[in-house]
């Protein structure tokens, strides 16, 4: 039997054999297995002779080409389970990951590849005290200055060295870092995105222009979508401007594949439910009085205060059976619409056509709208019609299908919605709107910048039209924000969107610390022990997680929320396998006698389960079940995605292997040395093949 890999994806070697498959001649055998002949490559992909590197418009620092090696080199690290920190571990769909995203990302490439709607994230900006990722791959300090031009290949100084690390914020190493860190996480990332999927990332003026070319190279300059403003208040102390703002960059990974689906983004106009039930409350009053209810109508909106969202819509005054409406333009936009008689009512004279044409292609689709009741006449024909434009539009208006002329206000009209709007590119909410939120949750202030989980949740919910049951993923998850807002956003809508959330345990910087200290002062330690909170960001995460969900859960939900408010979590570890596992050939035969085991001692079964979870490429929220079979604890995932019984004692009979095969799993594992005896294990591929030929049989 073959032995499952057990461990992520050498994607090197994934992409060396998809140009070998377009350009054979390119891909050759190396020292180390294949390798390409990049001046031959080279040559393939241009149309004149190479003679040698040229120079092109794109981004360089140091350190690039080890963060690109470090993307795709595989890790044998893998994901333990944590019950005890989890919340409804064996019924939930949402994950939280907590260890480096760069791992995690990395173990989750088969498992997720394509399946991700939308991933937000809100990385470390690179201000001089948040950056605290400090992987392998960054260059160290003297091959730094060597390729920077601080010293030159003989290590003579070239500038000033005190100099030069005074005035980091200019210096290559300052970005550089950054860049080595974001880029491969980046990459990694994109492989996750489904061909329709978004990615959105915040980021303020320190690194916005860099990222904005990191991702130009990564997701590809034509998938841009927005560099959207997030303005949060000014600051009456600065010198010069108030710089409040921050950006969100938004990239598609496909923008055709978004477009070819016909995804229009869109959101409700705010205010647009309070005029709504303004006017139900007034029918309820005056009937069919429609005059009557636009009267009082006017002065609901005369008396609502400025600050009131329903206040810029003010010119949805006029009332029909449908509802508020305001009167929108009936000619052709840009100019050169079709131009043909349309009768006034009450003249029976053709009215005057705009000087852009009609807006309508046909006769016969005008006479559509004026018998759906969207066509609002004037007093005569020397001008033209109006448009009606309801606050919520009937199914006439947004989806162009035919409506009965009796067509009223019922539970069918409940399920159509409200007048919307695209967004802008900038938007204000201040900060400290999510500061006291999260501050309410937790009972006391214990994150300096939480991201505000209304404004993701409006993101979420403008970027997903057409989903009911997204993966939304967050691999810098700080407080969780984007956690609470998947939550809330399936109460209120009905939907059943999952979350991964990937967060490093790093330690708490709450507001009694000094913002440029990395490590929680005795003081915030005392008070966060007090009063039983975290000293982690990852704990103070799935803290807000639970608090969030449970109070959720004790107000109004949507009858179609699933009403999962809990998270498996899963910690980023080393390999459960011993390193004989890896590299039997190097070891002697008198190792090899004495290892009584290739799996770590401390290491559970469903440690082991998790691993060959992530070996198989199987999503790692499928629901989980034990049995006990001939005596043996069986793990069964998604009841026959896998059947799994790691037992070590030497036990596997052929009737348990039998009764095994007899439940037709698509996949089965057993540990290797659990098997009776040689021949138990040589006749295991024969039975399956026998009683269920379909089964993939491994052994670990």
């Amino acid at each position: 039997m073959n032995k499952l890999k057990m461990h992520s994806p050498n994607i090197t070697d994934e992409n060396v054999a998809k140009l070998a498959e377009i350009f054979p001649n390119c891909v050759t055998e190396g020292p180390n297995g294949m390798s390409v002949d990049l001046d031959l490559l080279r040559q393939e992909l241009s149309d004149h002779a190479v003679e040698g590197p040229r120079e092109r418009y794109r981004l360089d620092w140091p350190g690039k080409r080890q963060s690109i090696l470090t993307a795709n080199t595989p890790t044998k690290n893998t994901l333990r389970p944590c019950r005890e920190e989890s919340v409804d571990f064996d019924d939930t769909e949402n994950l939280f990951i907590e260890g480096d995203n760069l791992e995690a990302l990395k173990l989750l490439q088969e498992n997720y590849l394509g399946k991700v709607k939308m991933i937000y994230i809100d990385p470390p900006y690179n201000t001089g005290n948040d950056f605290i990722y400090n992987d392998s791959f960054s260059t160290d300090k003297e091959e730094h200055d060597r390729r920077s031009g601080v010293k030159d290949d003989e290590g003579n100084v070239l500038f000033d060295e005190e100099k030069w690390q005074k005035n980091s914020d200019s210096n290559g190493r300052y970005h550089s870092d950054w860049l080595s860190m974001m880029y491969p996480r980046l990459k990694l990332a994109r492989n996750l995105l489904r061909e329709d999927g978004v990615i959105f990332i915040s980021i303020d003026d320190n690194e916005a222009h860099n990222l904005r070319k990191i991702c130009d190279e990564v997701f590809g300059e034509q998938n841009f979508i927005a560099q959207v403003i997030w303005e949060k208040g000014r600051k009456n102390d600065a010198k010069f401007f108030s710089v409040g703002h921050e950006y969100i960059l938004v990239y598609a990974r496909n923008l055709l594949s978004i477009r070819e689906k016909g995804e229009i983004w869109r959101e409700e106009k705010p205010g647009a439910r309070d005029i709504w039930d303004e006017f139900l409350r007034l029918k309820n009053i005056h009937g069919d009085n429609y005059d009557n209810i636009e009267a009082d109508l006017g002065k609901w909106y005369s008396n609502l205060p400025k600050s009131h969202p329903a206040k810029k819509w003010s010119r949805y005054r006029r009332v029909d059976q449908f509802g508020p409406w305001r009167d929108r333009d009936i000619s052709w936009p840009g100019g050169d619409g079709p131009r043909y008689e349309v009768l006034h009512p009450s003249t029976k004279q053709p009215c005057t056509i705009p000087e852009a044409g009609w807006r309508y292609s046909s006769p016969e689709e005008m006479q559509r709208q004026i018998k759906l009741g969207l066509v609002a006449f004037r007093s005569d024909h020397t001008e033209p019609p109006f448009r009606k434009a309801h606050i919520r539009p009937i199914p006439g208006e947004v989806l162009e299908i035919s409506c009965e002329d009796d067509y009223e206000i019922g539970e069918e009209y409940d399920d159509i919605g409200f007048a919307n709007q695209v967004r802008g590119s900038y938007f204000y909410k201040q900060s400290q709107v999510a500061v006291k939120h999260l501050r309410d949750i937790m009972g006391a202030k214990v994150f300096n910048n939480p991201k505000d989980h209304e404004e993701i949740s409006r993101l979420i919910e403008y970027t997903t039209p057409n989903d009911k049951k997204s993966i939304i993923l967050d691999f810098f998850a700080g407080s969780a924000s984007t956690a609470e807002s998947i939550l809330k956003i399936n109460s209120n809508c009905g939907t059943n969107h999952r979350f991964i959330m990937v967060q490093l345990p790093e330690p708490l910087q709450c507001g009694t610390i000094s913002g440029s200290a990395k490590k929680t002062s005795q003081a915030a330690i005392k008070m966060l022990e007090k009063i039983g909170l975290p000293l982690t960001i990852s704990e103070l995460s799935k803290e807000r997680i639970r608090r969030a969900g449970k109070k959720i859960l004790e107000g109004e939900c949507h009858q179609d929320w699933n009403k999962d408010v809990g998270f498996r979590v899963l910690k980023v570890d080393s390999s459960n396998m011993a390193d004989v596992y890896y590299a039997p050939e190097e070891m002697d035969r008198e190792q090899l006698l004495l290892m009584d085991d290739n799996v770590k001692e401390e290491r559970t079964s469903e440690d082991l389960l998790f691993q060959v979870m992530l070996d198989w490429g199987l999503e790692l929220s499928l629901p989980i079940k034990v049995e006990e079979i001939g005596g043996k604890e069986v793990y069964f995932v998604d009841d026959d995605a896998i059947a799994a019984c790691f037992d070590r004692s030497g036990g596997i009979t052929e009737p348990f292997v039998r009764e095994l095969a007899a439940r037709h799993p698509l996949r089965v594992v057993f540990h290797d040395g659990g098997f009776e005896d040689d021949g138990v294990k040589i006749n295991v591929e024969q039975i399956f093949k026998a009683l269920s030929p379909k089964t993939e049989v491994r052994t670990i």
